[in-house]
């Protein structure tokens, strides 16, 4: 079982965590540790979220490998707002304390992309799919099936990060963006696909296999 090397922590987060440390050093050096305590705790808050841990990747070859950490929000049939089609959609829900960095549920070529600004409400809504701000990927996989996976902003999420364009390719696990501080990820498949996930469950992304190919 591989697995897709990266930093332990997301290149994201470098400017946020140097800011946050040295303000917190400032404060302790000029004011005291009891002034600074809370800028340490805020340093630590920093750090801890853009933490990006190793995942070994599964090697079961139809696997659809959860996208992001947290926790299943919505399993339903829908239709894609993207692609035009009857899907399933698997949604996962990440809150302050998850990692965020999101990665590739499939192996396959990047055919679109589609950036759409919007609103930043609660992100575990189901309204949030279709309301706020949200970056989509349609993923075509070597067999020829299509997988859209959508970046969604949340309430307290004010930026969505995308590292990749069509006509790039990505493997399963692999990294291709980040969202800052809560929110979404909805993937939608295809209507044959056998779902491994119920509403409720906590999963983490590579790790967690969400869903089973059919074809």
């Amino acid at each position: 079982m591989p697995t897709y090397p990266h930093p332990i922590i997301a290149r994201e987060g470098w400017f946020h965590i140097t800011v946050a440390f040295s303000i917190a050093l400032l404060v302790h050096l000029f004011l005291g540790w009891l002034w600074a305590l809370p800028f340490w705790f805020i340093a630590l808050f920093v750090l801890q979220f853009f933490r990006d841990p190793s995942r070994t990747i599964p090697s079961q070859a139809n696997a659809i490998l959860a996208p992001a950490d947290g926790r299943i929000v919505a399993v339903e049939k829908t239709q894609d707002p993207f692609l035009n089609r009857e899907a399933i959609k698997v949604s996962v829900f990440m809150n302050v304390f998850n990692v965020h960095s999101n990665r590739s549920p499939v192996d396959g070529m990047i055919k679109d992309r589609w950036y759409f600004p919007g609103q930043f409400i609660n992100a575990s809504l189901s309204k949030a799919s279709l309301e706020n701000e949200r970056n989509a990927l349609w993923i075509k996989t070597d067999k020829g099936l299509d997988v859209t996976c959508v970046q969604i902003a949340g309430l307290i999420a004010k930026r969505i990060i995308c590292h990749v364009n069509p006509g790039d390719r990505l493997a399963r696990g692999q990294r291709f963006g980040f969202i800052r501080f809560g929110s979404r990820v909805d993937v939608y498949l295809p209507t044959d696909t056998r779902i491994n996930v119920n509403i409720g469950d906590k999963v983490y992304a590579t790790l967690t296999i969400l869903a089973e190919l059919r074809s």
